[in-house]
Protein backbone atom coordinates (compact mmCIF):
# COMPACT_ATOMS: atom_id res chain seq x y z
CA UNK A 1 0.00 0.00 0.00
CA UNK A 2 2.83 2.40 0.89
CA UNK A 3 4.53 1.62 -2.42
CA UNK A 4 1.28 2.34 -4.28
CA UNK A 5 0.86 5.69 -2.50
CA UNK A 6 4.47 6.62 -3.24
CA UNK A 7 4.03 5.71 -6.90
CA UNK A 8 0.87 7.82 -7.09
CA UNK A 9 2.58 10.83 -5.54
CA UNK A 10 5.58 10.53 -7.86
CA UNK A 11 3.33 10.18 -10.89
CA UNK A 12 1.41 13.32 -9.91
CA UNK A 13 4.63 15.30 -9.42
CA UNK A 14 5.98 14.09 -12.77
CA UNK A 15 2.77 15.11 -14.54
CA UNK A 16 2.84 18.54 -12.90
CA UNK A 17 6.46 18.99 -13.96
CA UNK A 18 5.67 18.06 -17.58
CA UNK A 19 2.68 20.40 -17.70
CA UNK A 20 4.78 23.19 -16.23
CA UNK A 21 7.51 22.64 -18.81
CA UNK A 22 5.00 22.66 -21.67
CA UNK A 23 3.50 25.94 -20.47
CA UNK A 24 6.96 27.50 -20.20
CA UNK A 25 7.91 26.30 -23.68
CA UNK A 26 4.77 27.77 -25.17
CA UNK A 27 5.05 31.25 -23.76
CA UNK A 28 8.62 32.63 -23.94
CA UNK A 29 8.51 35.82 -25.97
CA UNK A 30 4.79 35.31 -26.62
CA UNK A 31 2.45 38.29 -26.88
CA UNK A 32 -0.36 38.18 -24.34
CA UNK A 33 -2.23 41.26 -25.58
CA UNK A 34 -5.92 40.53 -26.18
CA UNK A 35 -7.16 41.89 -29.51
CA UNK A 36 -10.90 42.65 -29.55
CA UNK A 37 -12.98 41.91 -32.65
CA UNK A 38 -14.07 45.15 -34.33
CA UNK A 39 -17.59 45.72 -35.65
CA UNK A 40 -16.76 48.68 -37.92
CA UNK A 41 -15.72 47.51 -41.38
CA UNK A 42 -13.09 49.54 -43.22
CA UNK A 43 -13.29 50.28 -46.94
CA UNK A 44 -10.27 49.56 -49.11
CA UNK A 45 -7.71 52.30 -49.78
CA UNK A 46 -9.03 53.02 -53.26
CA UNK A 47 -6.12 55.13 -54.52
CA UNK A 48 -3.88 52.04 -54.57
CA UNK A 49 -5.98 50.61 -57.40
CA UNK A 50 -5.61 53.60 -59.74
CA UNK A 51 -4.15 52.99 -63.19
CA UNK A 52 -0.74 54.37 -62.17
CA UNK A 53 -0.39 52.22 -59.02
CA UNK A 54 -2.26 49.03 -59.81
CA UNK A 55 0.74 47.35 -61.49
CA UNK A 56 3.40 49.01 -59.33
CA UNK A 57 5.43 46.68 -57.09
CA UNK A 58 8.13 49.21 -56.15
CA UNK A 59 7.81 52.99 -56.05
CA UNK A 60 10.31 55.40 -54.49
CA UNK A 61 11.00 59.10 -54.25
CA UNK A 62 14.78 59.49 -54.24
CA UNK A 63 16.51 56.26 -55.35
CA UNK A 64 16.27 52.49 -55.79
CA UNK A 65 19.38 50.40 -55.11
CA UNK A 66 19.87 46.65 -55.28
CA UNK A 67 22.56 44.10 -54.50
CA UNK A 68 22.21 40.41 -55.26
CA UNK A 69 19.65 38.33 -57.11
CA UNK A 70 16.50 40.33 -56.46
CA UNK A 71 13.43 39.45 -58.53
CA UNK A 72 10.57 41.91 -58.86
CA UNK A 73 7.29 40.83 -60.45
CA UNK A 74 5.45 44.04 -61.23
CA UNK A 75 6.40 47.54 -62.31
CA UNK A 76 9.12 49.73 -60.81
CA UNK A 77 8.71 53.48 -60.47
CA UNK A 78 10.84 56.40 -59.34
CA UNK A 79 9.91 60.07 -59.07
CA UNK A 80 11.37 62.66 -58.75
CA UNK A 81 14.70 60.83 -58.28
CA UNK A 82 16.73 59.35 -61.12
CA UNK A 83 19.15 56.98 -59.37
CA UNK A 84 18.56 53.26 -59.95
CA UNK A 85 21.32 50.69 -59.46
CA UNK A 86 21.71 46.92 -59.37
CA UNK A 87 19.55 45.85 -62.34
CA UNK A 88 21.20 43.53 -63.30
CA UNK A 89 21.89 41.42 -61.30
CA UNK A 90 18.37 42.26 -60.17
CA UNK A 91 15.59 41.08 -62.50
CA UNK A 92 12.50 43.18 -63.22
CA UNK A 93 9.53 41.29 -64.62
CA UNK A 94 7.62 44.45 -65.41
CA UNK A 95 8.02 47.97 -66.74
CA UNK A 96 10.46 50.55 -65.44
CA UNK A 97 9.08 54.08 -64.99
CA UNK A 98 11.72 56.73 -64.27
CA UNK A 99 10.25 60.23 -64.05
CA UNK A 100 7.65 59.33 -66.63
CA UNK A 101 4.09 60.58 -66.57
CA UNK A 102 3.12 57.25 -64.98
CA UNK A 103 5.69 57.60 -62.19
CA UNK A 104 4.68 61.20 -61.49
CA UNK A 105 1.01 60.26 -61.30
CA UNK A 106 1.84 57.23 -59.15
CA UNK A 107 3.48 59.51 -56.57
CA UNK A 108 0.38 61.71 -56.50
CA UNK A 109 -1.83 58.66 -56.06
CA UNK A 110 0.46 57.32 -53.33
CA UNK A 111 0.12 60.60 -51.44
CA UNK A 112 -3.66 60.32 -51.68
CA UNK A 113 -3.57 56.69 -50.52
CA UNK A 114 -1.23 57.49 -47.62
CA UNK A 115 -3.40 60.38 -46.44
CA UNK A 116 -6.54 58.25 -46.77
CA UNK A 117 -5.09 55.48 -44.59
CA UNK A 118 -3.60 57.93 -42.08
CA UNK A 119 -6.89 59.79 -41.74
CA UNK A 120 -9.13 56.80 -41.06
CA UNK A 121 -11.07 56.79 -37.80
CA UNK A 122 -13.33 54.29 -36.10
CA UNK A 123 -15.36 54.05 -32.91
CA UNK A 124 -13.72 50.72 -32.09
CA UNK A 125 -10.18 51.36 -33.32
CA UNK A 126 -7.62 49.10 -31.60
CA UNK A 127 -4.37 50.53 -30.23
CA UNK A 128 -1.16 48.56 -30.78
CA UNK A 129 2.31 49.12 -29.36
CA UNK A 130 5.78 47.60 -29.37
CA UNK A 131 6.08 44.00 -30.51
CA UNK A 132 3.00 42.68 -32.32
CA UNK A 133 4.61 39.34 -33.14
CA UNK A 134 2.47 36.46 -31.92
CA UNK A 135 -0.81 38.36 -32.30
CA UNK A 136 -3.80 37.58 -34.52
CA UNK A 137 -5.49 40.63 -36.01
CA UNK A 138 -9.06 40.53 -37.29
CA UNK A 139 -10.49 43.04 -39.81
CA UNK A 140 -10.53 46.70 -38.87
CA UNK A 141 -8.41 49.72 -38.02
CA UNK A 142 -5.30 49.60 -35.84
CA UNK A 143 -3.18 52.48 -34.55
CA UNK A 144 0.25 52.88 -32.98
CA UNK A 145 1.41 56.22 -31.60
CA UNK A 146 5.06 55.20 -31.92
CA UNK A 147 6.88 52.27 -33.61
CA UNK A 148 5.80 48.70 -34.25
CA UNK A 149 7.89 45.56 -34.61
CA UNK A 150 7.10 41.98 -35.58
CA UNK A 151 9.46 40.02 -33.37
CA UNK A 152 9.34 37.11 -30.91
CA UNK A 153 6.63 35.51 -33.01
CA UNK A 154 4.79 35.74 -36.33
CA UNK A 155 1.80 38.00 -37.05
CA UNK A 156 -1.48 36.53 -38.33
CA UNK A 157 -4.27 38.30 -40.18
CA UNK A 158 -7.58 36.44 -39.86
CA UNK A 159 -10.38 37.66 -42.15
CA UNK A 160 -12.94 35.37 -40.45
CA UNK A 161 -13.99 33.93 -43.81
CA UNK A 162 -14.56 37.32 -45.49
CA UNK A 163 -12.25 37.62 -48.50
CA UNK A 164 -13.12 41.33 -48.83
CA UNK A 165 -12.17 42.19 -45.25
CA UNK A 166 -9.79 45.16 -44.94
CA UNK A 167 -7.00 45.71 -42.40
CA UNK A 168 -5.42 49.16 -41.94
CA UNK A 169 -2.46 49.66 -39.59
CA UNK A 170 -1.53 53.27 -38.79
CA UNK A 171 2.03 53.60 -37.47
CA UNK A 172 3.34 56.96 -36.28
CA UNK A 173 7.02 56.05 -36.59
CA UNK A 174 8.94 52.99 -37.82
CA UNK A 175 7.91 49.46 -38.81
CA UNK A 176 10.46 46.66 -38.43
CA UNK A 177 10.55 42.88 -38.60
CA UNK A 178 13.28 40.72 -37.14
CA UNK A 179 15.02 37.92 -39.02
CA UNK A 180 12.80 35.08 -40.17
CA UNK A 181 9.52 36.54 -38.92
CA UNK A 182 6.40 35.99 -41.04
CA UNK A 183 3.08 37.62 -41.79
CA UNK A 184 0.52 34.83 -42.08
CA UNK A 185 -2.89 34.98 -43.76
CA UNK A 186 -5.85 32.94 -42.53
CA UNK A 187 -9.63 32.89 -42.79
CA UNK A 188 -9.57 34.05 -46.47
CA UNK A 189 -7.45 37.13 -45.71
CA UNK A 190 -5.75 38.67 -48.75
CA UNK A 191 -2.48 40.58 -48.95
CA UNK A 192 -4.19 43.12 -51.23
CA UNK A 193 -6.50 44.10 -48.37
CA UNK A 194 -3.73 44.85 -45.84
CA UNK A 195 -2.43 48.43 -45.69
CA UNK A 196 0.54 49.57 -43.61
CA UNK A 197 0.73 53.37 -43.23
CA UNK A 198 4.22 54.05 -41.86
CA UNK A 199 5.03 57.50 -40.47
CA UNK A 200 8.77 57.27 -41.13
CA UNK A 201 10.57 54.18 -42.50
CA UNK A 202 10.10 50.41 -42.77
CA UNK A 203 12.79 47.71 -42.47
CA UNK A 204 12.19 44.04 -43.24
CA UNK A 205 14.60 41.66 -41.53
CA UNK A 206 16.70 38.95 -43.15
CA UNK A 207 14.55 36.18 -44.73
CA UNK A 208 11.37 37.64 -43.25
CA UNK A 209 8.10 37.05 -45.13
CA UNK A 210 5.85 40.08 -45.40
CA UNK A 211 2.43 40.74 -46.94
CA UNK A 212 0.42 43.84 -47.79
CA UNK A 213 0.93 47.34 -49.14
CA UNK A 214 3.65 49.30 -47.32
CA UNK A 215 3.16 53.06 -47.66
CA UNK A 216 6.14 54.71 -45.96
CA UNK A 217 6.64 58.45 -45.66
CA UNK A 218 10.40 58.03 -45.99
CA UNK A 219 12.32 54.86 -46.95
CA UNK A 220 11.90 51.08 -47.15
CA UNK A 221 14.79 48.67 -46.60
CA UNK A 222 14.76 44.96 -47.45
CA UNK A 223 17.50 42.99 -45.73
CA UNK A 224 18.97 39.89 -47.39
CA UNK A 225 16.40 37.34 -48.50
CA UNK A 226 13.31 39.19 -47.25
CA UNK A 227 10.23 38.62 -49.40
CA UNK A 228 7.09 40.67 -50.03
CA UNK A 229 3.73 39.71 -51.45
CA UNK A 230 2.38 43.19 -52.06
CA UNK A 231 3.71 46.67 -52.81
CA UNK A 232 6.59 48.70 -51.40
CA UNK A 233 5.79 52.41 -51.81
CA UNK A 234 8.11 55.09 -50.38
CA UNK A 235 6.99 58.70 -50.68
CA UNK A 236 10.14 60.80 -50.20
CA UNK A 237 13.07 58.43 -49.61
CA UNK A 238 14.65 55.45 -51.29
CA UNK A 239 14.15 51.71 -51.44
CA UNK A 240 17.09 49.40 -50.73
CA UNK A 241 17.03 45.77 -51.92
CA UNK A 242 19.36 42.83 -51.21
CA UNK A 243 18.54 39.55 -52.93
CA UNK A 244 14.80 39.78 -52.38
CA UNK A 245 11.65 38.40 -53.99
CA UNK A 246 8.84 40.90 -54.45
CA UNK A 247 5.60 39.86 -56.11
CA UNK A 248 2.81 42.36 -56.70
CA UNK A 249 -0.54 40.75 -55.85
Amino acid sequence: MKKLKLFTILSFLSLAFVIGCNDDDATPGGNTQVIPVQTTAQATVASTTTTSLIDMAILAGSSITNTGATTITGDLGLSPGTSIGGFPPGILNGTQHINTATATQAKLDLTAAYNDAAGRTSTDIVTLSGNIGGLTLTPGLYKSTSSLAISSGDLTFDAKGNADAVFIIQIASTLTTTSGRKVILSGSAKASNIFWQVGTSATLGTTSVFKGTIMAMQSITFNTGATLNGKALARTGGITLAGNTIVKF
